[in-house]
């Protein structure tokens, strides 16, 4: 596990350096924060800062660490270098970059940002494309955790009907009343189930796929049916752990609950490198499950399914719980991973809510008024569920439209803080790389998805790269001009 190791060391040493460069950039200072200054007892509300870097934490992981690096590590080694690089260089500075200009802004939510700063064309679009990405987020986090609980106990039917009864509660209620109170539990709960797998693979020491052993695509020659192609299915795949959109969706939530600029580092680049170890981790015994010796499973996902499980990445957390962790650590690990989704389901319709309501302008605090959003929210989910439960590939059909839109999101992100950053006249290339990367990703797994262009893969690279010269193209253009006009009014 000599890469495991390199990569976790990577990760921690990457929020002591390069996380307090990126916090040199933007330069926090003292000014009164939202929390204090807009306070209104609904979303406003100043919180510990141990609470809201756990909050924060379990708003962005969801399954996505999980679930992601499980169907990542199925391309091999490669997975560890897309962690440690794209969580460290892209995620963390996503999150904490995003979450302080929100703070900057009053706790404006992304599409307000990006309106700000890629013109109000642009945040239309990204209104509904963000709200819609939402939708799907509550979507998927409904049906995953419902499966697994499925096979503790009870119908998936009737999980979905009571985790909706939550989604419900917790959308209308004040962030300090559920979220502030459970949220640290179940986040304590995750963390204690990627601690608890860590300390076993240190016991095991299994023998599995190293970076050495090549970068090349190690799902083909395993399975016959794998046709994903590392550039760019696997930064997609693995979202969450490396670099999400969502997560700029999220940390507008926690931006209005800060005390403190200052703490800004440790909530939203902290918690960025800790889902990022929690998917390291996952990706590791992934490995060891798909790859190690002896390599039973591929055999044991087709038994899980012909036992009820849908989708690959449920069935590989319970087996591996149950036979890592015994029965005791089992269920907690299981707590984990059912709450984390949940969790992040619940978030979601809240941000939809508010960034909706910033929209039209509603006042959110009468209880009426959060439910004019919330009703037809909760109506599009509900559909879109029915549809997911009735397509027998439903599950993974979804993910991989809300994988793509994602890291759409991320793409728009990055150049509304690259945009910022040549606009305060700093250091904007630690955004403008990502921003090019992800775009050239975005572009050319939507020319060549199945689910999309479905186009031949040299024309679709072909296409992804005449995008990366437009978007350089773009910048430079628009740089330019903006330094003209600079000078001209100066």
């Amino acid at each position: 596990m000599v890469s495991f190791v390199l990569s976790l060391l990577a990760l921690i040493a990457g929020y002591f350096l390069y996380g307090r460069f990126i916090e040199r950039v933007f330069s926090p200072d003292n000014r009164v924060t939202p929390a204090i200054s807009k306070s209104d007892g609904v979303d406003y509300i100043a919180l510990p800062n141990w609470k809201v870097f756990m909050i924060q934490f379990l708003n962005i992981a969801g399954t996505g660490p999980i679930f992601g690096a499980i169907m990542g590590a199925k391309f091999g080694p490669s997975a560890y270098l897309w962690i440690v690089l794209g969580c460290i260089f892209a995620g963390a500075t996503h999150d904490y970059l995003s979450g302080m200009l929100s703070m900057r802004n009053g706790g404006a939510s992304l599409p307000q940002l990006i309106g700000k700063y890629l013109g109000m064309t642009t945040k239309r679009v990204m209104l509904v494309f963000t709200v819609l990405l939402l939708i799907m987020v509550g979507t998927v986090f409904v049906y995953s955790p419902a499966e697994i609980l499925h096979s503790i106990g009870g119908t998936s039917a009737m999980w979905i009907i009571i985790i909706f009864v939550y989604y419900i509660v917790a959308t209308m209620l004040p962030i300090d009343k559920i979220i502030g109170k459970i949220y640290p539990l179940f986040a304590l709960s995750l963390l204690f189930m990627a601690f608890a797998l860590m300390i076993v693979l240190f016991v095991k020491m299994p023998d599995v796929p190293e970076l050495w052993d090549g970068l090349g695509n190690m799902g083909m020659n395993a399975d016959s049916s794998w046709t994903d192609r590392i550039f760019p299915c696997l930064f997609i795949t693995i979202a969450c752990g490396a670099v999400s959109g969502f997560h700029a969706t999220q940390s507008p939530l926690m931006a209005r609950c800060v005390k403190s600029e200052k703490m800004g580092r440790p909530i939203f680049y902290g918690a960025m490198i800790a889902e990022g170890i929690v998917a390291l981790i996952w990706a590791t015994v992934s490995s060891y499950f798909f790859y190690g010796s002896p390599s039973p499973g591929y055999q044991i996902i087709e038994a899980a399914r012909e036992s009820g499980f849908h989708t690959s990445a449920p069935a590989v957390v319970n087996i591996i719980c149950n036979d890592w962790l015994g029965v005791v650590g089992g269920i907690l690990a299981l707590f984990g991973v059912v709450a984390a989704p949940i969790t992040s389901g619940d978030t979601a319709f809240r941000s939809a809510r508010l960034i909706i309501a910033e929209a039209i302008g509603m006042n959110q605090r009468p209880v009426r008024k959060r439910l004019y959003i919330c009703i037809p929210l909760f109506v599009l989910s509900i559909a879109m569920l029915f549809w997911q439960i009735e397509n027998p590939d439903g599950f993974n059909i979804i993910w991989q439209y809300f994988g793509w839109a994602n890291q759409t999101l991320s793409v728009f992100t990055f150049w509304t803080l690259t945009v910022y950053l040549v606009q305060e006249g700093k250091p904007y290339i630690v955004t403008l790389v990502p921003a090019l990367f992800m775009t050239t990703i975005c572009s050319t797994y939507l020319f060549v998805s199945r689910q999309a262009f479905n186009l031949p893969e040299p024309l679709a690279y072909t296409f992804g790269g005449m995008t990366l010269l437009a978007a350089i193209f773009w910048f430079m253009i628009w740089r330019r001009r903006y330094y003209k006009e600079s000078t001209l009014k100066s």
